[in-house]
């Protein structure tokens, strides 16, 4: 299996996954692409919201396979919810797993941060799985609109 890294998330990263700007160099998209428009153009909004710290893409030997990021900044408590998305081409790979353990290890560098939260669909037992192998535990039921109900988790670090 080849290496995750981590990838601090840029406008300019955001530009090329658009089309905007051209490759940079050592880094490519799988075949099927990563993700769809909106969710590069929502994540490249919250950049500026984040300071420029929480937002990455996850790279494995140059290929980007994945998202993940803070979905808004840490709140007054230092909770902040993370979200993450492997390319559907590269699922099954360990890829999750590995990214929300090393964004577990930035956030714990994070002053700003001392809790995580995520949320995942009753049916999306891949991204339970995910969450279970770093650590975080079921606090509850949430509601989500496009999902329906969805499982509350928590991480504190």
């Amino acid at each position: 299996m080849s290496e995750l890294t981590l990838v601090t998330a840029t406008d300019a990263l955001f530009a090329w996954l658009l089309g905007e700007a051209d490759a940079p160099e050592g880094l490519i998209v799988p075949p099927g692409g990563i993700d769809e428009r909106w969710v590069f153009k929502w994540l490249r909004g919250t950049l500026p919201k984040l300071g420029g710290r929480g937002s990455w893409l996850m790279a494995a030997d140059g290929e980007v396979v994945g998202l993940c990021s803070y979905k808004v900044p840490p709140n007054a408590e230092r909770s902040v919810e993370i979200g993450y998305g492997v390319a559907g081409e590269r699922r099954r790979m360990g890829h999750a797993t590995r990214a929300v353990a090393l964004l577990i290890e930035a956030a714990r560098i994070d002053e700003r941060v001392g809790v995580l939260t995520a949320e995942t669909a009753l049916s999306n037992l891949p991204s339970q799985r995910v969450l279970l192998a770093n650590g975080f535990e079921d606090v509850g039921r949430g509601m989500d609109d496009d999902e329906g109900e969805t499982i509350v988790w928590r991480l504190a670090l």
